[in-house]
C-alpha cells in the first residue's frame, strides 16, 4: 500500500506540478532539442507510474508485496513462481486490466493519431502530384495560391511546399532560410514528437502536462529548426521570412514555417540568449532518460 501511495504521488507530482515549473523555465528556449526531450520523458514517466500505482493499489496483497516480481508471479513471468501453479484466477485477470488499460489508452491513441496524420499526409500528396509544380532550384514544390505560405510534409515521401504568395513578397535569402527551416523538421524528424505530445493529450484531457506537453512541444520543435536555419542564414532574413508566412495555414500532418508562437520565436531569433552550459544540459538529457525508470526503481523496492 505505501509503495501504491508512493507512485501515485510521484505520478501526481509528474502529472500535475512539474509540467507548471518545466513551462516557465527561461532554459528551455535556450535548448529547445534537450527541452523537448524532457517533455517525453515526463509524459513517458507519467504512464508507468500511473500503471504501477494503479497495480499497487488495486491487486491483491499477496502479489503487491512482492512489488513488481508480483506482478510478473500473476502473469506467470517470474522464475521464483511456485511450479504447478495454475494460470491467473479472474480477480487477478481483472486486477490486471486496470494498469494494462492505463497503457494502452495512449498507445491506441498514438496509433489513432498517426493512421489519422498518414491519411492526411497520403491526400496532400496525391493533391501535390496534380497541382505542384516541383522547383528542383529550391528543392520544393510550388502550388498556385496567393497567401503566403511555406510548410513541409514530413515522412518517407517528404515534401517542401511553397506557395506563389510566398514567392512574390519572400527575396531569395529569406526564401532560402525558411526553406532551411522546414528542412530541419524534415531531416530531425519533428513530426514525431508532434504525434506523440498529440496522441497523449487525447489520452490525458485536462491533464495538465499533456497539455503543456502538447503546447511546449510545438513551440520547441519550431524554435529548433529556427536554430538549424540559423546556422547558415541571416537573423535578419529568418524573422522577415516569418513575418511574411505566419498568417499561412498548413494542412494536418504538416509543419509550417509560421508555425505556433511566432512572436515568442520573432523575439528569440532578434534577441539571441546564450545557450546552457554543457553540463547543464548533458544534466538534464540524463533527467529526461532516467525519468521512466524511477518509478520503476520504487515498484522493484521491496
Amino acid at each position: 500500500m505505501i509503495t501504491g501511495l508512493a507512485l501515485a504521488g510521484y505520478a501526481a507530482l509528474v502529472g500535475a506540478l512539474l509540467p507548471t515549473v518545466l513551462a516557465r523555465a527561461r532554459w528551455t528556449h535556450r535548448a529547445p532539442g534537450v527541452a523537448v526531450l524532457a517533455w517525453q520523458g515526463l509524459m513517458a514517466s507519467f504512464v508507468v507510474a500511473t500503471a504501477l500505482a494503479v497495480y499497487h493499489l488495486v491487486l491483491t496483497e499477496q502479489h503487491v508485496h512482492a512489488g513488481i516480481m508480483g506482478l510478473l508471479t500473476v502473469c506467470g513471468l517470474s522464475a521464483d513462481a511456485p511450479e504447478g501453479g495454475g494460470p491467473p484466477n479472474l480477480g487477478d485477470l481483472l486486477a490486471l486490466a486496470a494498469p494494462l488499460m492505463v497503457v494502452l489508452l495512449p498507445l491506441v491513441c498514438l496509433t489513432r493519431c498517426a493512421w489519422l496524420v498518414r491519411r492526411a499526409r497520403s491526400r496532400q500528396l496525391g493533391m501535390l502530384a496534380l497541382v505542384g509544380e516541383p522547383a528542383p532550384e529550391y528543392g520544393a514544390t510550388i502550388v498556385e495560391y496567393d497567401i503566403p505560405a511555406v510548410y513541409c510534409l514530413p515522412g518517407r515521401r517528404a515534401r517542401v511546399v511553397v506557395t506563389r504568395g510566398a514567392l512574390d513578397v519572400l527575396s531569395d535569402a529569406q526564401l532560402r532560410a525558411v526553406l532551411e527551416h522546414e528542412r530541419a523538421h524534415i531531416e530531425g524528424r519533428h513530426h514525431l514528437p508532434k504525434v506523440f505530445s498529440d496522441a497523449f493529450a487525447k489520452a490525458f484531457p485536462g491533464l495538465p502536462l499533456a497539455r503543456y506537453a502538447k503546447e511546449q512541444t510545438f513551440l520547441l520543435l519550431e524554435m529548433s529548426a529556427d536554430d538549424r536555419a540559423l546556422r547558415h542564414h541571416s537573423r535578419d532574413a529568418l524573422a522577415t521570412a516569418m513575418c511574411q508566412v505566419a498568417a499561412g495555414r498548413t494542412p494536418l500532418g504538416a509543419l509550417g514555417a509560421g508555425g505556433s508562437g511566432a512572436l515568442l520565436r520573432l523575439r528569440r531569433i532578434l534577441t539571441p540568449q546564450p545557450r546552457p552550459h554543457r553540463a547543464a544540459w548533458l544534466g538534464v538529457l540524463a533527467a529526461a532518460v532516467a525519468a521512466p525508470l524511477l518509478p520503476l526503481l520504487v515498484a522493484c523496492g521491496p
